[in-house]
């Protein structure tokens, strides 16, 4: 194996949360800042050849599963099988990651997020807890991350309307979100036909309706850091592609311009982590670098004082499982914190619409649309209802393209084939909408990660499984849901309103979102949790780890956000606390 000279920082992953890491330590420190990203390197400029709905079909920006995917389950009892295709959720690959064909919406956690378990148990007791629940308190408040959320808003120039700055309700926007220090950095974006739609159906049945927050910018924009992006210009190629002018906020058009500008900070393509290698020393166990396999084949060790896991949820957990780092959780017994608590956003088109007029669904942008959030969080009394939290219902103009969406009819369309089925999917095409569902998904003893003891990737490493179900608590929350949703169609002029068929168990083919989370929680206690609120891991301290596998469950709204503010924080107390004096950090 190849040894390489020592770096100060080696960070895993080149997404988010790696390369803003990378551009704080390497822009406000004289550190030496190496990022391993296993893909390639990606440019605005090649996307704007790249506009083709086949692309996304074919998931040319996503993991390659053929050389690394995961096993799923439903129960420990069951033997878990790989995922040969993506459905449930989409990895990225290459410098950007997912942020390079994220759809680009912003919205911040609302503040019982954080203290989830000991809100519930205020207001209902611990026997309104659903059976076999984990549910945990983040060991961190709403308040402390607040302004870590307005950096991450004005990192990215997010488009929006203020609900609430600091405590003043303002109608128009969402008034039921957390204080907020400023207004969005930037005025919302415009609303596309059938967003208004929901807008005028939702206020005429006494809801409140407000733009989503987005990360696709609506005017051109100069953030913090003198990056300057342009305003959208609404041609409907947005999730699932890389924007070829620069209006979504991505890694490589956010971070890479500041990032070029510091020698202290490379990134290597090419470079499939496997191991972060570890050691014990007068008691104390620290991380000592990263090995890895190059763009050759040539197997590395990339030393390093501090060592940074920045991938997506589920690469986190299986390169610490892999190292041997932590106790693995053990639903049988509940010992052991590595792996539990996995959750997945509950999402889905609650209701597909039809009308008898065109929307124009091929304009806009994925995070251009209105969003309802008066069921999200605990904003409704649960005391006689069958399930806890909730979530939101909204309607954008996201994944429209015609060849995914040819061939969606109403249950009135008698033709199967044949011409007939043509001229109807034609006619449809353009008049079909849905009303989406986000919604929270608690924890449960049962859903976690461990490594398969059966199937292996390319390089003869186990892959890693899922063990994943819905519970009757998301079940009749969806169920619940479901007929507000079939109101706000009827109310939106719809002349058919087609409901989705239920929350049964999980099922991978049907795309829920990529918006999992768990398995390396944070918390305020290392009895509970893998990570401190810093993100910084309880047994090794020159190891953080970033992005979603830190939360303890999954809130409704997206997590990018939250995802960005907890990795300016965690940058914080890296500069400030931890180089001053390396050790745990309090």
């Amino acid at each position: 194996m190849k040894r390489l000279p020592a770096v100060d920082v080696v960070i895993v992953g080149g997404g988010w949360t790696g390369l803003l890491m990378a551009k704080e330590l390497g822009s406000r420190t004289p550190l030496s800042v190496v990022v391993l990203e296993r893909g390639g390197p990606r440019r605005t400029e090649d996307y704007a050849v790249e506009m083709d709905e086949l692309n996304t079909l074919h998931f040319r920006m996503m993991q390659d599963l053929s050389q690394e995917t995961v096993t799923v389950r439903h129960t420990v009892s069951q033997r878990a099988v790989p995922l040969r295709q993506h459905g449930a959720f989409l990895p990225g690959s290459g410098v950007g990651g997912a942020g390079e064909h994220w759809g680009g919406w912003f919205p911040r956690f609302f503040p019982d997020t954080f203290r989830l378990r000991s809100q519930l148990r205020e207001k209902y007791g611990e026997s309104r807890f659903p059976a076999e629940h984990t549910i945990e308190d983040w060991g961190i408040t709403y308040d402390e991350l607040e302004p870590f959320y307005t950096r991450a808003e004005y990192l990215v120039g997010a488009s929006g309307k203020a609900g609430n700055i600091r405590g003043k309700v303002i109608q128009g926007g969402n008034i039921f979100e957390g204080w907020r220090s400023t207004e969005y950095p930037t005025p919302p974006n415009k609303i596309p036909y059938v967003a208004s739609l929901f807008q005028d159906a939702t206020k005429s049945l006494g809801y409140h309706p407000y733009p989503l927050p987005a990360a696709t910018i609506s005017t051109s924009f100069t953030n913090p850091d003198g990056v300057s992006r342009p305003g959208c210009t609404y041609c409907g190629y947005c999730d699932r592609y890389g924007c070829m002018i620069g209006a979504k906020a991505q890694p490589t058009n956010t971070l890479l311009p500041v990032i070029r500008k510091h020698s202290n900070i490379s990134i290597r393509t090419g470079s499939w982590a496997r191991r972060i290698v570890h050691a014990s020393a007068d008691g104390n166990v620290r991380a000592t670098g990263v090995t890895y396999v190059n763009d050759s084949g040539e197997e590395v060790f990339q030393p390093a004082d501090l060592t940074v896991l920045a991938s997506w949820t589920l690469n986190n957990n299986r390169l610490l499982l892999l190292s041997g780092i932590g106790e693995v959780y053990d639903p049988s017994t509940g010992k052991g914190n590595l792996g539990r608590n996995l959750t997945h956003q509950v999402s889905m088109s609650l209701m597909t619409l039809f009308f008898d007029k065109p929307l124009n669904r091929f304009m806009g942008s994925a995070a251009a649309g209105i969003r309802v959030s008066d069921f999200d969080s605990d904003l409704i009394d649960k005391t006689d209802l069958p399930f806890l939290q909730g979530g939101s219902f909204n309607v954008s103009n996201l994944t429209t393209g015609p060849i995914a969406n040819f061939g969606i009819l109403p249950p009135s369309t008698q033709a199967r084939w044949g011409s007939d089925w043509k001229k109807a999917s034609l006619y449809h095409y353009d008049r079909t909408s849905g009303i989406r569902f986000a919604g929270e998904h608690l924890a449960y003893k049962g859903n976690c990660m461990d490594l398969d003891p059966r199937y292996t990737d390319r390089f003869g490493d186990p892959l890693l499984r899922m063990t994943i179900d819905w519970h009757e608590n998301e079940r009749k929350m969806v169920e619940f849901m479901s007929k507000r949703a079939a109101a706000i169609g009827r109310a939106m002029g719809a002349t058919q309103v087609v409901p989705f068929l239920g929350l049964h168990s999980y099922d991978t083919r049907r795309y829920q979102s990529s918006h999992i989370q768990g398995g390396t929680i944070m918390g305020s206690s290392p009895d509970r949790s893998i990570l401190n609120n810093y993100l910084q891991h309880w047994d090794v301290s020159n190891l953080f780890v970033l992005g979603a596998s830190s939360f303890p469950q999954n809130a409704s709204p997206n997590p990018t956000a939250t995802i960005l503010a907890l990795t300016y924080r965690s940058a914080d107390a890296i500069i400030d606390r931890y180089l001053k004096r390396p050790g745990l950090l309090s």
